[in-house]
């Protein structure tokens, strides 16, 4: 059944869920995932290290084990990396229903595969209905690939000359370790993130802001809220970010 509540705001979870495999205690435990996911109460999830039918977490299809967990209906999964048994790579897991979606192929000669886990749905409102095109990332470990990577989005998204009207949302596991992905190439494109990024790694002591979102279009950042507690330093190696957005027209 699709999903028919109207809103005039979205809420947003970007999460490294590293497998469901504690960061610390190396215990594959999804249901740490799923808990701190319901306490975050959002819309959309982006999802990034998520695992298809690999030995080690079950061969669960967890794009399926945490969206029947969470009652999201309307799924998204792109695998990027190929092991000997099984897969993993980004999900998405939406309240609304998903009228779009592809794969975005960021892997950069002789790195390892990366891509962009692309959405599009629309979010009823009080004053009408808003078109959000959504991109779920996960970039590679050395800066340049990382810059080259969110150069080949953008191209990629400007080709499609995207709506004025429409909402563009980039987010996920950035491996930004310095922070300087923002200035340096996605606010030069018009898109606007947080002037402190909250550091999301280790998270058992986090130390790096290695997660974000960023955003384009008739929409401003309300709230975000990094969850600590020890739920969260515990279930994954990365915290999770909360994001609500605030539609302006």
């Amino acid at each position: 059944m699709a999903e028919t509540r109207k809103a005039a705001a979205l809420r947003l979870v970007t999460y490294n869920i590293h497998k469901g495999i504690g960061g610390v205690d190396r215990i594959y435990r999804p249901e740490r995932i799923v808990e701190v996911l319901e306490r975050c109460r959002a819309d959309v999830l982006l999802l990034q290290e998520v695992d298809e039918h690999v030995p080690r977490s079950r061969r669960d299809r967890q794009v399926d084990l945490l969206g029947d967990a969470l009652g999201f209906e309307h799924r998204a999964f792109y695998p990027n990396v190929l092991l000997r048994q099984g897969q993993y790579g980004n999900a998405v897991l939406s309240r609304f229903p998903l009228d779009h979606q592809e794969n975005i192929d960021l892997t950069r000669p002789a790195k390892k595969r990366r891509g962009a886990l692309h959405c599009r749905f629309t979010v009823p409102g009080p004053r009408g209905r808003t078109r959000v095109w959504l991109y779920n990332v996960h970039l590679g470990l050395a800066e340049m690939e990382r810059r080259a990577q969110l150069r080949s989005l953008l191209a990629w998204h400007g080709q499609h000359r995207v709506h004025p009207s429409t909402v563009a949302v980039i987010g996920g596991d950035l491996n930004d370790v310095w922070g300087k992905l923002g200035p340096m190439v996605l606010e030069q494109e018009g898109f606007q993130g947080l002037l402190r990024r909250p550091k999301t790694f280790p998270a058992v002591r986090p130390m790096r802001p290695l997660d974000a979102f960023f955003l384009r279009g008739p929409a401003v950042i309300s709230r975000m809220d990094r969850p600590n507690d020890r739920l969260a330093r515990e279930a994954s190696d990365h915290l999770p970010i909360t994001l609500s957005l605030k539609f302006t027209r």
